[in-house]
């Protein structure tokens, strides 16, 4: 027996960033963002189409820590107006933020709540969320989690609940258009990392793993061919679908090990988050060269009969993009990368994984 289920109503195409004003209607909406000089200019679009925002978030910065979010909704609770709507204008980082001060509607003491694993309060009424991504690779507007970090900690924590998941998702590719190469290579990573931790994973079922197969074959794809023309539409068109069908996959499923991997390697080594989840990928597929059932025949769609073979294409396709493959790369020594695995096996992330780990070795690259 299994289930699937996503309520995000989602918009997608060139030019639908024009929709928003259909979606908000006359709801005071806060408006959460990057400072960059981009979105400042998206921004103003925005309230051009909308009128002013009743308040505006824009000091987000990459991994949001719960210091920072626990200010922001502060300053959100001095509002002259009360927000009714939260939208999220940004990659990965604004999406979650926006979630967690959606959660923080009624003070940030659910949000702690909720981050402990208490539960939400009886009365506990989130904000409704639109989400707009200007990255291709978080998946967050179709989910109903966000990542926060605690630094003072030094430990990774899941907002999780499926009062989260936003309203709606407007994806317009036309937004991504102007994304440095770096970026787009880390967030098509990642989301080429959402499709395969769906696959391996205990909770998938053959709609998350369709979803994973599909994202998967276009990211392969698609990514190389957008870093050789990061201007080019349909290019870009295609990576925003892929995106958002990994997505849909792991909204299912949730990510498995290679996450559970990457969150002590972005906290002490600060590797982006998409390199950190795929530079185990290949290790990871290899430990799985005899997998069958609905994993083995999803990865064999993927990556062709010899899993082995696929494991060695896939690291070449890496390397290709300038993907370091081994944890002495990011600084890891070998006695780290063991409690690393140690650590990330016993975690929930690690337990959705269909193997069992005790080591991964680096694969050797492939010429494609």
């Amino acid at each position: 027996m299994w289930t699937y289920h996503n309520p995000v109503a989602i918009t997608f195409g060139a030019g639908c960033f024009d929709r928003l004003e259909a979606l908000v209607g006359e709801r005071p909406y806060l408006l959460v963002t990057y400072p960059d000089a981009p979105f400042t200019a998206l921004a103003d679009r925005l309230t051009q189409r909308l009128g002013p925002a009743a308040g505006t978030v824009r000091d987000v910065v990459p991994n949001p820590d719960i210091a920072d979010l626990s200010r922001q909704a502060s300053e959100i609770a001095a509002l002259e107006t009360r927000p009714e709507v939260v939208i999220a204008l940004g990659g990965g980082s604004v999406i979650d933020s926006a979630k967690v001060l959606a959660a923080s509607a009624q003070g940030f003491t659910a949000v702690r709540a909720l981050l402990s694993g208490a539960g939400a309060p009886d009365d506990w009424q989130p904000l409704p969320l639109i989400a707009m991504p200007t990255t291709a690779g978080t998946g967050s507007e179709v989910t109903c989690w966000a990542t926060v970090w605690d630094r003072e900690t030094a430990t990774k924590r899941s907002l999780d609940h499926p009062a989260l998941y936003p309203e709606a998702a407007v994806i317009d590719p036309e937004l991504m258009c102007s994304m440095p190469c770096a970026l787009t290579v880390s967030t098509g990573l990642d989301a080429l990392s959402h499709a395969l931790e769906s696959l391996w994973n205990r909770n998938a079922n053959p709609v998350t793993a369709t979803h994973a197969v599909v994202a998967a074959r276009t990211i392969l794809e698609v990514l190389p061919a957008l870093v050789a023309a990061p201007g080019d539409p349909g290019l870009r068109s295609r990576m925003a679908e892929a995106s958002l069908v990994a997505g849909l996959a792991f909204s299912g499923t949730r990510t498995a090990i290679a996450h559970s991997i990457s969150y002590p390697v972005t906290l002490r080594h600060g590797v982006t988050h998409g390199i950190a989840c795929s530079f185990t990928l290949p290790m990871i597929l290899h430990s799985l060269a005899d997998a069958d059932g609905l994993t083995g025949r999803g990865l064999r769609d993927i990556f062709g009969p010899d899993l082995r073979v696929g494991a060695r294409k896939l690291a070449g396709f890496l390397d290709g993009l300038g993907v370091r493959l081994t944890p002495a790369g990011y600084g890891i020594d070998a006695a780290e990368w063991e409690n690393i695995l140690a650590e990330a096996t016993d975690g929930p992330r690690g337990r959705n994984f269909i193997g069992a780990i005790t080591t991964l070795h680096p694969v050797s690259p492939l010429a494609a």
